[in-house]
């Protein structure tokens, strides 16, 4: 378990190691980024740009499988950036702590605290990181859905018949919790596992590697999965909205 490092502004509590933890995973995507177009070109690529290539064209066709691609086209780099935030922040807890307690001293904004312990957290083993991720979802959907229908969108509370808008209420405030839990579960259980690995006795002599390295192979695994997950339910979520029912 990490400890709760919390930052007072005023009136305002913040998750201090989260927030630190969503910095190192937002710049690792935009460090990601800048090395994949570094050398753009149209001619041979390089292994970054190859890379990056993949990942763009992995997500068009999470959105060209659920959607319109001409509605869905707006939506890519965001959910590019989607998938790369979450897959980073999902790998984050797997990378030992780069800091060797060199900060274990330090006060200022409690950094000792922070980067205490044998590993980093994932910002997705908080559960406002994923609350957060979810709502900006749903968010685009409602919006979404008001721009391609108007007022319409929200004709579909009422049918079949009036009395199914308690359901249909209930489906939507379910997506973002659905959503927010199930990527907050996996990695925060993950997180335990692995501390829980690390504690045993002999982990670090020869008969432990092995169990230690198929886990976090696994664990890697499961990152990249709910990172898929989460980016093919925002589309396919989105897709309802913006899609007109045929009649």
């Amino acid at each position: 378990m990490h400890e709760t490092v919390l930052w007072h502004l005023g009136s305002m509590t913040f998750h201090g190691k989260t927030l630190v933890m969503t910095w190192i995973s937002m710049a690792a995507v935009m460090v990601f980024v800048l090395l994949g177009v570094r050398n753009l070109t149209s001619g041979k690529p390089g292994k970054m740009q190859n890379v990056l290539e993949w990942i763009i064209d992995f997500v068009r066709s999470i959105v060209s499988d659920n959607m319109d691609y001409e509605k869905g086209r707006p939506l890519l780099s965001y959910l590019v950036t989607l998938f790369m935030f979450v897959f980073f922040s999902n790998m984050l807890g797997l990378i030992p702590n780069f800091t060797f307690n060199l900060l274990h001293d330090v006060h200022f904004a409690q950094l000792g605290h922070i980067f205490s312990g044998p590993s980093m957290m994932s910002p997705t083993a908080d559960i406002n990181t994923t609350i957060s991720l979810a709502l900006l979802t749903i968010i685009l959907v409602v919006s979404l859905g008001i721009k391609h229908k108007g007022a319409h969108y929200f004709h579909h509370f009422v049918e079949p018949y009036p009395v199914f808008v308690i359901i249909h209420a209930i489906d939507l405030l379910s997506k973002p919790m659905t959503l927010a839990f199930r990527l907050f579960g996996n990695i925060f259980a993950g997180e335990i596992l692995l501390g829980v690995i690390l504690m045993l006795p002999g982990i670090w002599v020869l008969p432990g590697i092995l169990p230690t390295t198929i886990w976090l192979a696994f664990s890697i695994f499961i990152g990249a999965i709910q990172s898929y997950v989460f980016v093919v339910l925002t589309t396919a979520y989105v897709s309802q909205a913006v899609t007109t029912e045929a009649h």
